[in-house]
């Protein structure tokens, strides 16, 4: 496990530990994994408190504390798979726009409209590392990626990029949500009905998919995630 992995999984498990549990209840459950409790003084976070315990815990130790606590530790990232640098810090809502190269500046509107709801939207002709390989750099996004939003311009349904694009995730078993601008959704994804423009501009859009993130089963817990990490960021910013 990386270091990176390793730090992921210690903030999720001491998150789970503070939604569920007094002081004592941490000290007892992890007193059955062996787990002492942390020696230094701690900050009034039992989230802290937890980490600082967990702190010099055996790898195996850790993914058999996070199975007890149903966190999933199999994801992208505990096998070993590193996503795109815009997604590198883990504390955004990962959502790969699939696109069609000649309306890129759509795709570019619309990640500018989501940042403001901690969702990094990847672009991938505005996201890649002119050094990196293409190819490498989307399937790494797609192997990362929280959801997906595919924006149905004209020629969508008749992009081989798009339509693989589309296939990976559906493989995945991700969230795909569908914004239909000139043509209507095809294939397997037709079933779900679509997101539609009316006449808003893409901060309106944005606000929509934002409400759909929040509420759907696949990715309100993740939306959560993300939006406890910047609530504790925001905290930590006000002075006392």
């Amino acid at each position: 496990m990386k270091v990176s992995q390793r730090l992921q999984l210690l903030d999720k498990i001491g998150r789970e530990l503070q939604a569920r549990y007094s002081y004592s209840d941490i000290d007892l459950f992890l007193a059955a994994y062996g787990v002492a409790p942390p020696t230094e003084p701690v900050t009034n976070s039992k989230w802290v408190y937890s980490k600082a315990a967990l702190k010099g815990v055996d790898n195996k130790i850790l993914l058999q504390i996070a199975i007890e606590l149903e966190i999933d530790a199999n994801t992208p990232e505990m096998k070993g798979i590193t996503p795109p640098d815009i997604w590198a810090d883990g504390l955004q809502f990962r959502l790969f726009l699939s696109h069609l190269a000649i309306h890129k500046d759509k795709a570019q509107r619309l990640k500018e409209a989501l940042s403001v709801y901690h969702v990094a939207a990847f672009v991938a002709h505005q996201d890649i590392t002119p050094t990196r390989e293409w190819q490498i750099e989307i399937e790494r996004a797609l192997q990362t990626m929280d959801a997906m939003l595919a924006i149905h311009t004209k020629g969508f349904s008749n992009s081989v990029w798009t339509q693989q694009e589309v296939g990976f995730a559906l493989g995945r078993g991700t969230k795909i949500m569908s914004l239909r601008l000139e043509e209507d959704p095809q294939g397997f994804i037709s079933k779900h009905q679509a997101i539609l423009r009316r006449g808003r501009n893409a901060e309106g859009v944005a606000e929509e998919i934002h409400t759909i993130l929040l509420n759907d089963p696949m990715t309100k817990n993740r939306m959560a995630e993300v939006r406890s990490h910047h609530q504790k960021l925001e905290d930590d910013e006000i002075p006392f």
